[in-house]
């Protein structure tokens, strides 16, 4: 009984990790697509902007612009709407949507 746990749990693991890896995918696209790559330099995309900070081991910081815990939700939430975070912050609200953001995180805190 305690092998087939085992066996179970490791093929749930296997498909999280599928679908990380699918959603950090799908984030390195767009982060490229919605132009990230020419204000930020990010760790696997070509250009490297420097009008915004570099977002290189993003995961390693304690806030995200200063102002938020850097954690996922708080990520999602800036990358939707930055200047309803810090209404001074050159950052420009893009369009991007919640899930598309939370990709987008999945890439960022995979470098």
């Amino acid at each position: 009984m305690r092998y087939l746990a085992v066996v179970m749990a490791m093929m749930l693991c296997a498909c999280h990790a599928k679908l990380d890896s699918a959603a950090r995918d799908e984030g390195k696209a767009l982060l490229a697509s919605y132009g990230c790559i020419a204000c930020h330099s990010i760790k696997g995309l070509p250009v490297n902007g420097r009008a915004g900070p570099p977002l290189e081991d993003i995961g390693k910081n304690s806030y995200i612009a200063g102002v938020l815990p850097n954690n996922t939700d708080a990520m999602v939430r800036w990358i939707v709407a930055p200047r309803a975070v810090s209404p001074g912050t050159a950052m420009p609200d893009l369009g991007v949507t919640p899930a598309e953001a939370r990709a987008m995180a999945a890439y960022l805190y995979a470098q």
